[in-house]
């Protein structure tokens, strides 16, 4: 798959294409169907299938300071995206100058001029152009125009799975209810909605030291990039998967204790997120390190004396390998 940052890098001699546009913050279940329609219609054509998505999110910039927690990393949207079959992940840097353009003018410079889009196949809630003035039926007719036709799908639903129930009710999939279950805690509804475990990337770096030092439970301290979602502060069960090399074998998964919060206990304030790698005695300082969060066992509490923190932490390490499957 190609990657292009910015319709600058269009190769020449660039034909007609098939182009599905949107944040794909994600890549969730509703996201997966619409991708994959675009790949259909792609191959069906025999011609390349291109996502384009935006960096930084539309709102930050339209409305500053407004950033929403953010499920994936463009990185791991552009690993999603070709597994899912897509040809070209084109990142277009969204500027004050972009989020002005009019709607037709967008579509005329940038799918018409640039990528020949000969189809654009859209979830029916899109909008495009200065102040999201266009919509599904305006690029219908541009379509007419220009010489493309135009695919929408409805929004996905569907039951899902909750940390505290069998099955929910039906939901629409979307990256707003993704975010409110991760932002409660409920990995598990999370990752019903996504189809995988909500996954947490950023590297090793030094912490307090408390957990080697006083409490034997030696930790990986993870510094996320900004606007990442993190889960409730809680301990959770998760799987930590490491890409640089270390003193174990890179890309192996290992099962994890993750506590995320401010360490109440130790009169903490700044909110972390810590993981306690079972059975493996390695230093992950630097290493850039994903987080792959399964249940979470319990909210973060204070405890009394260090010793009633140890014996919950005990606790925790034996239901993390209950819910993983994992011996020890």
């Amino acid at each position: 798959m190609q990657r292009w940052r910015g319709l600058e890098q269009i190769p020449g001699g660039w034909g007609r294409c098939v182009v599905t546009i949107g944040v794909f913050d994600g890549v969730h279940r509703g996201h997966q169907q619409l991708i994959a329609h675009a790949v259909r219609q792609a191959r069906r054509r025999d011609v390349p299938c291109v996502l384009m998505t935006f960096d930084p999110h539309p709102s930050e910039v339209v409305r500053p300071g407004s950033h929403p927690a953010q499920l994936t990393t463009l990185r791991r949207r552009a690993e999603l995206a070709e597994q899912l079959g897509v040809d070209v992940f084109c990142v277009l840097p969204f500027t004050r100058e972009i989020s002005r353009v009019p709607a037709e003018e967008f579509v005329h410079a940038m799918l018409v001029e640039r990528l020949h889009a000969a189809e654009i196949v859209v979830g029916e809630n899109f909008t495009f152009g200065h102040k999201a003035a266009g919509n599904i039926e305006l690029l219908a007719k541009l379509g007419e125009r220009f010489g493309f036709e135009v695919e929408s799908d409805a929004l996905v639903s569907g039951p899902v799975q909750r940390a505290d129930e069998a099955a929910g009710p039906s939901v629409t999939f979307s990256s707003t209810y993704i975010r409110s279950c991760i932002d409660a805690g409920d990995v598990v509804a999370a990752a019903s909605a996504l189809g995988r475990s909500h996954r947490l990337e950023g590297i090793v770096v030094r912490g307090a030291g408390r957990g080697g030092k006083e409490l034997g439970f030696p930790t990986a301290n993870l510094s996320t990039p900004p606007h990442t979602a993190i889960p409730a502060d809680g301990v959770y069960a998760a799987w930590f998967t490491h890409r640089r090399r270390g003193s174990v074998q890179p890309g192996e998964t290992l099962p994890a204790a993750v506590s995320v919060g401010s360490n109440p206990t130790f009169s903490g304030t700044e909110r972390t997120v810590e993981a306690y790698v079972l059975d493996i005695d390695a230093d992950f300082y630097g290493e850039h390190v994903d987080l792959d969060f399964v249940q979470r066992l319990r909210s973060m509490e204070r405890y009394d004396t260090v010793e009633a923190l140890i014996e919950q932490m005990h606790q925790d390490v034996a239901e993390t390998r209950r819910i993983l499957a994992v011996g020890g």
